[in-house]
């Protein structure tokens, strides 16, 4: 009952790293797509965080599921060893997005604060 057990979680803990991977590639193309639509506006600043925050929801997303992925892999009869991997690389992914959170908290709190009121996100063509 174990082994399947075990090969249920290895699935479904490859599932969540394959969505992490399909969110942090379609993110990286919808990140090149607009910042290459209109390079003339590369230093308009508040357009590249707009689309910095966009790429950055998906990292979040992404770093929680490869997080959920190495916690299912080690719910079933882990050992000291696993538990002791767990931890570090739940730390490190979990302060990673912390810090990105908090970035991107901030950033969407001054662009409601902005005097021209916050921004419309931007659509696929930049």
């Amino acid at each position: 009952m174990e082994a399947i057990f075990k090969t249920f979680a290895a699935n479904v803990a490859l599932g969540c790293e394959l969505l992490a991977i399909l969110l942090l590639a379609a993110g990286a193309i919808d990140t090149t797509w607009s910042l290459a639509a209109r390079l003339s506006e590369w230093g308009d600043v508040s357009r590249l965080k707009r689309i910095w925050l966009r790429f950055a929801a998906r990292l979040i997303l992404a770093l929680e599921l490869t997080l959920a992925a190495d916690i299912v892999r080690t719910a079933i009869a882990p050992s000291w060893n696993d538990i002791g991997q767990l931890a570090a690389i739940a730390a490190i992914r979990t302060l990673l997005n912390l810090f990105l959170e908090r970035d991107v908290e901030a950033e969407r709190r001054m662009q409601m604060a902005a005097p021209d009121g916050p921004r419309p996100p931007l659509d696929q063509t930049g």
